[in-house]
């Protein structure tokens, strides 16, 4: 396990100033205390997981920098500038992305309108057609309802959607579960494009061999804490390490 004080200045690369620099997160459910001082850096074109066991406070992890909780306290600060104090409407405005796992999707709109509700909130968002390339499925389906889509389709349009705001900063939470192989190894090739094209990506998943597919490094949260730092180029020389983390 890295040392405490190591992690609480956790430093993405030599040289290199983080999009992103979350210190001492803390969160509430209610009177819920669920996040215990969350410390982690993302740099700019990174992909960075959150690895852990289920409750460790991943997902809050991400509603946190989202603004999307009840309560919250600490420093989340964006390109410089705080955000702790916030309403989720001017974080988007921001440039960040949130994909909840639930999806999102509206059941009682069209594939084309639930693409087109989330207003544009910065330049440089993909055009629908490029979204169309990534995701064919979805140009085949445009004028399906919601609710007639596959689990797959749903997450492709939950990204997509994100991807057309010009939102640069990503917050996926669980997007391969349930999915099928195939599935996965598109939602996978997308996360390495974006990451070719700029994007960075905070990712909570499950399936950490997935993770380390698309990853530049691992994040493992236990009780509401970073407790560990695993660069992908030694996931595989920590693998019974990390096993423990997450109970395997």
């Amino acid at each position: 396990m890295a040392t405490t004080e190591a992690l609480k200045t956790p430093a993405p690369a030599a040289g290199t100033a983080p999009l992103l620099k979350v210190r001492g997160l803390e969160a509430w459910y209610g009177e819920s205390h669920v996040l215990h001082g969350i410390d982690f850096d993302v740099a700019p074109g990174e992909v960075v997981t959150l690895l852990g066991r289920n409750g460790a406070g991943k997902t809050t992890t991400l509603k946190s920098i989202m603004g999307v909780i009840g309560k919250r306290k600490g420093s989340v600060m964006l390109e410089g500038k705080e955000t702790i104090a916030l309403p989720s409407r001017s974080i988007a405005r921001l440039g960040i992305g949130f994909v909840p796992e639930e999806r999102g999707i509206y059941s009682t709109l069209s594939v084309e309108e639930n693409l087109m509700l989330p207003p544009q909130v910065k330049p440089g968002g993909l055009p629908v057609e490029q979204i169309f390339t990534l995701f064919p499925n979805l140009k085949e389906r445009l004028k399906s309802q919601g609710t007639k889509l596959s689990g797959g389709e749903q997450q492709m349009l939950a990204i997509g959607r994100i991807l057309r705001t010009g939102a640069n900063l990503l917050l996926l939470d669980e997007p391969t579960e349930g999915l099928a192989p195939v599935i996965i190894d598109q939602i996978g090739a997308t996360i390495r494009m974006l990451k070719q094209k700029g994007f960075t990506i905070i990712l909570v998943e499950q399936n950490f061999r997935f993770a380390q597919t698309v990853a530049d490094r691992h994040y493992v949260v236990e009780q509401g804490k970073v407790i560990d730092m695993i660069p992908n180029a030694e996931l595989d020389a920590n693998i019974d390490k990390l096993h423990r983390y997450l109970g395997v």
